[in-house]
Formats: C-alpha cells, structure tokens, sequence
C-alpha cells in the first residue's frame, strides 16, 4: 500500500491537519447499528496519563456518534493480564487493546519498531515517519500477519533513564544488576552484563523495593513520580537512551473492524488521533513540574557516563545488524525507520536542536 493511500484509507491524515476538529458528520446516526467494545489495556488505572489515552478514545468516539458507539475500558490485569493482550485481540476475545507493542518483543522483535528501539526515532520523528513516510503502510502489513488493525494511541516523549538502587560511575557498574526493562533496551543491558527483568507497571514497585530487582525503568518523572520509585531507589539517571519517542499502540481485531460501518470507521480514526497527541501534550505539561517535587524528594538526577552511552550504542547496532539477518520483517521494517531517521536528524539538528541548546542556556541565566 503506497504512503498516500494509507492515509486516505485511514483518514490520518485528515485527522492530523484538522487535529481534534476531525470529525465526521453523523447526521445519519440513528440509521446505524449500537455498537459495545471492551479495550483491554496493557496498564493500571493509576497512571492517569497512559492509561488515559484509552478512555479519551472511548470517550470521544461515544460523543462524536452520540452513545451508539461504545467502549468500555479494563485496566492490566481486569479482564486480560498486561501482557496478554495482542493475543486476546487476535483471538477476538477483546475488540480492541492499548498496549506498548514491545511487550511482544518474544513472538516477533519486529513488534517493538511500533513503539521505540534504542537510540532510534523521537516522538515526532514517529509520527512523522508513520503518518507521512513508509512507516504507516509497512507497520499495517505487518501487523495484518496478526489479524490485528493497528492505530497510534499516543507518546511519552524521550523518557527518562531509569532508578537505581546504587550509582553506575562506569560500564563496570552495569554487570550482574538486575534491571527491569523490555525489549531491545533488554537485550543491550544483557550484552553489557545487566540482568533485564519483564514486569508489568504495577508489578515494579515491590519488586524494586524487596531487592528482587536493582533497577527499573518506566516512563518518566510525573509516572514515575505516581508509582513512587524515589522512595526505594535514589538515583534517577538520563536520557532514557533506548525510548527516545515510545509509541503507544490501540490494536483492533481485523474482523471486527471491516463489519465497522464507514462512519464509525472515520470517528475511530479521529477519536484515536486525538488521544496520541493528546499523550505527548500532557506528558510535556506535567513532567516538568513532576521532576522539580521529585528533586526536592531527595532524588539525585545522574547522566549515563560516556563509556555506558558509547557501549549501549555500540552494542544496539550490532543487535539490529545481527536481527536483519534472520528475520525479514524486522529488516524491511528497520530499513525504512533507520533512513528516515538520518535525514530527519540532520533537519532537527540543523534547527530545532541549535534553538533548544541556546534557550537552555539563556533561560538558565536569567
């Protein structure tokens, strides 16, 4: 499918240049069916801004078809466990999921360029590569493998680096520490002596805090800030290297979603579209105040040393080297993703970055 015809078909790009104003006419709504969904996502009811995305989308879609379209929406664990459910959804035991898709890194590691891979692409340079460059149409052909129809369902933003029970001064520090931690940043924390653990959101906390774990990673401040790791781990490290703009996804069972009338089709498109970017707006409005009371908590931020940044890219590279070797959906998937991303950092360095280095400078100042 060619990059015009994925967004023509989608209706994103309607949805992104009309932003929250992209709403079909419903004047014929009492013609259509009543429609119930259940969403199960991947996280705990808790963490307001992630899980949020899932009932901004069920709660737009109910306005814009008034009440014929419904969702209902179960946290990790309610009706289908955190990491089960791509395969409730492929089942159709669930219409629909919110999910990271690199929880699913085990069945297929080309599941994980849907959401972030190390030292890959920001928040916008995902958006950008998906809704406009070959990113859209490859990731549906690889998903429609799985019987599942995939939409964005909203960004972190870079996220931070993670807590730590001890400081990592160098490389050294990384062998044998237990981390929590999903897929490729996992397999880069093994290739340089960690112990990568898989735990759901919920399922961090006491972990961390009985010493089953040394490490953990989740979002960023504000999540963080909820979940309350700065009270058993002190060291908050930057930049979150292997999540430089994780992507969360909405899944939808592929049968349900073709006997969707085409109305309802266009309000879940645009539904969707709202709960993204309305993810990375408010991550970008509550994380700078979350990281001012976490600081003020005790917290002390530490940057990655150089030898742990160096070595974690080092190693990235010959991950995803080794992988396309094996496996032709993740190849044909990373190829394109890889060379958007060398065009695209020239531009954001050329512009963006020089701008944001000199605000930072001068607002310090002053």
């Amino acid at each position: 499918m060619e990059r015009r015809d994925f967004i023509k078909k989608t209706g994103l790009g309607l949805a992104v240049a009309a932003g929250t104003a992209a709403v079909p006419a419903m004047a014929q709504t009492a013609a259509l069916p009543a429609i119930k969904w259940r969403m199960a996502s991947s996280f705990p009811k808790s963490l307001d801004t992630i899980y949020g995305a899932g009932e901004v989308l069920a709660r737009r879609l109910a306005e814009i078809t008034e009440g014929k379209f419904e969702i209902r929406v179960f946290a990790g664990g309610e009706i289908v466990p955190p990491f089960g459910v791509l395969d409730a959804v492929q089942q159709n035991t669930v219409e629909i999921c919110h999910t990271a898709s690199y929880y699913f890194h085990g069945k297929n590691k080309a599941f994980s360029l849907d959401c972030s891979v190390p030292f890959g692409l920001t928040a916008r340079q995902m958006f950008a590569w998906i809704y406009h460059g070959e990113g859209g149409p490859l990731l549906r052909e690889f998903f429609a493998k799985y019987n599942v129809v995939n939409f964005l369902g909203g960004d972190t933003g870079t996220q931070m680096g993670g807590w730590f029970r001890k400081e990592i001064k160098s490389l050294e520090d990384l062998k044998g520490l237990k981390i929590r931690i999903p897929g490729f940043g996992a397999e880069v924390f093994s290739a340089l002596g960690a112990v990568p653990q898989s735990l759901p959101g919920g399922e961090i906390y006491p972990a961390l805090e009985r010493g089953a774990i040394d490490a953990a990673e989740w979002v960023g401040p504000y999540d963080d800030e909820k979940l309350g790791f700065y009270k058993v781990a002190k060291f908050y490290y930057y930049p979150g290297w292997w999540e430089p703009g994780p992507v969360l996804s909405f899944y939808v069972n592929k049968e349900q979603w073709d006997k969707l009338p085409k109305p309802y089709q266009a309000a879940f498109e645009a539904a969707a579209a709202e709960a993204n970017v309305g993810m990375l707006a408010a991550y970008d409005a509550k994380n700078p105040q979350a990281i001012q009371r976490l600081v003020q908590n005790g917290s002390e931020l530490r940057a990655y040393p150089e030898d742990v940044m160096k070595a974690a890219h080092e190693a990235a590279q010959k991950i995803y080297a080794e992988e396309s070797t094996k496996n032709s959906d993740f190849k044909k998937i990373f190829d394109s993703m890889r060379q958007f991303q060398r065009a695209s950092d020239i531009w954001m360095g050329l512009a963006e970055n020089t701008l944001a280095n000199f605000m930072q400078t001068a607002l310090r100042a002053k």
